[in-house]
């Protein structure tokens, strides 16, 4: 059974740094692997999103601040996330899809979800 577990969450300033983790147990090479956030009162927003081979695509509002990466013998996902925003202030969520991201459909049943894990920007 796929199931992604997230850490590495919590406060920072603005200008921070954090580096997300997550283990994604039940997944091989055939998996995409991505990070979505929610903020309150917004919509979910996908982050960014990698193929098994490190192929990688970013939100627009992310680019050059955050980067993502796969241990694929660790099945774990990361995203380092430097000069952070209060915009940036959210749950973050890791999810794995099993196709090439192009064609991920991140919804469940085809889409498999973390809990989350909380990011506080302070301006």
């Amino acid at each position: 059974q796929v199931q992604p577990v997230e850490s590495g969450g919590g406060s920072v300033p603005s200008g921070g740094s954090l580096r997300l983790s997550c283990i994604v147990s039940g997944v091989d090479n055939e998996y995409c692997l991505g990070w979505f956030r929610q903020g309150s009162g917004k919509e979910r927003e996908r982050v960014a999103t990698i193929d098994s081979d490190g192929t990688s695509s970013y939100a627009d509002p992310v680019k050059g601040r955050f980067t993502i990466s796969r241990d694929n013998a660790k099945n774990t996902l990361y995203l380092q996330m430097d000069s952070l925003k209060s915009e940036d202030t959210a749950m973050y969520f890791c999810v794995a899809a099993r196709s090439v991201c192009v064609w991920a459909d991140w919804d469940p049943p085809f889409g498999y979800w973390g809990r989350g894990t909380q990011v506080t920007v302070s301006s």
